[in-house]
Order: structure tokens, then sequence, then C-alpha cells
């Protein structure tokens, strides 16, 4: 029987994108799932969707702050109490953009097997919810990169963000990434289209979603049974499955 799947569409500058990744990549629950990452822009996205960021709601903004707090204290995410710099982001030009297309442009190399697309976000994502480091800043994502995506090669990175995310292909693909999402139901981040172990597929959307991913793909939870069930084990889940199950 096939292993179950998830598609995890992500931009770098949702911190619950950053959760969701972080739970996929650590938690012994996804352990036997297969995962394929895929960078987009959250704002392109949102744009097509006909949606307005949610930053700019009244409100909203202030209860992002706080939930991403929450989520991460509940499953044990690294995450900075201060908001990172630069957060909330200017609408335009999109403050990721340039670490996507360095993302995308990784996610393309066939030099390194298997991927740095995996060791990138590892390194990417904390250094700016955690270490609030501007990785926005193109020279701290080339020092970033260099140190510790590309073992110390200051040429490797400085090819990836000054050269290979600025061709026409990589930019291409990064809008064929957010168009992917778009047809895969998506309306923001993280969206993860899931596949259980008899092909069939769902969209899900947000950290709060994750026992409803565990369930579909008929997962263990800490204390709380088969996520094939009915989800009675519940009341005994543990950690930060306590708030999702």
């Amino acid at each position: 029987m096939a292993r179950p799947k998830i598609t995890l569409y992500l931009d770098t500058i949702s911190p619950f994108a950053y959760i969701a990744y972080y739970i996929l990549r650590h938690d012994a629950v996804f352990k036997d799932v297969d995962i394929t990452y895929v960078p987009i822009l959250l704002g392109g996205l949102i744009h097509k969707c006909g949606g307005k960021p949610p930053l700019e709601i009244k409100n909203k903004d202030k209860w992002i702050n706080t939930e991403r707090l929450r989520w991460s204290s509940h499953f044990s995410v690294p995450m900075t109490v201060p908001l990172p710099p630069s957060f909330p982001p200017p609408a335009s030009p999109p403050l990721t953009l340039t670490i996507l297309r360095a993302l995308v442009a990784i996610s393309q190399s066939t030099s390194t097997t298997p991927s740095l697309l995996p060791k990138a976000l590892d390194v990417l994502l904390p250094a700016y919810w955690v270490d609030r480091q501007p990785t926005f800043d193109p020279a701290v994502l080339t020092a970033v990169l260099a140190d510790r995506v590309f073992d110390g090669d200051q040429a490797a990175a400085d090819r990836v963000v000054q050269q290979d995310a600025r061709t026409s292909q990589v930019k291409q693909l990064l809008v064929a990434n957010t168009e992917r999402a778009y047809e895969d139901g998506a309306f923001g981040v993280p969206w993860m289209v899931c596949t259980d172990r008899e092909g069939r597929s769902e969209g899900f959307w947000g950290v709060d979603h994750l026992g409803q991913v565990a369930r579909f793909l008929g997962l263990e939870v800490p204390g709380g049974g088969s996520g094939s069930g009915s989800g009675s084990g519940s009341q005994t889940a543990t950690g930060g499955w306590k708030a999702v199950l």
C-alpha cells in the first residue's frame, strides 16, 4: 500500500506556514508521510482569490500575533516573542519575493541529491521567525545561505541569489507554483494537499486543522489513537495535539 503524502504550500512571511512546516518536519506523527514543500507567493495567491491581506483586516492583525504565539507554544515550536523586522510587511514589493525565488532556484538544482530545499527551509524559516534576521535583505539572505546551507561556499550562495533567482525560468516557476496552489484550492498558507494510502486527496488549511490531516491520513497521534478512527481518544491526546483533536 502506498505511503500517505502531503504537499505543503508555503510562503516564509507566514508564521503559521513556519509552524506547520516545523511540525511536519519534526513531529513523529508524520515520520511515515512523504512530504513535498512548494514555495508560493502568498500575496499573489490572495490577489488571485480576490481577497485582502490578513494584516490589512482590522483586529485580525492583532489576532495573528497572539495566535502565532499560542500555536508555537502548543507544539513547542521555537518562535520569537517580539515581532521580527519589517513585520507586518509593506504591501509592495512583496517582502519575501527574493527569498521565494531563491528557494525555487534551490529546488531546481540538479547538482545536489537529495534536494537542498528542506535544508534551506530549515534554515531560513527560523532565521526570520526565531532569530529575527532580516532575510529579505539579499545580503543577509546570501550570508545565511552560504553559512548554513552551502557549508561556507559563498560563491554558491551568491550564484543562487544574484543569478539563479533572477532568471525568467525561476520567476515563472514561482508564478506556476502559486497558480498550482490556487488550482489545488488554496486561498492562504499553510495549505496542505493530503493523499491517503488509497489515493484519495483532500485539501486542508492552517495549523489548527492538523488534527483533521492526521485523521484523514490515518496517522497515530500522541495519546489520541489512530487518526483514521472516530477521534474518541482526543481527550487523552498530548502536547499540541490536545488543541486540534
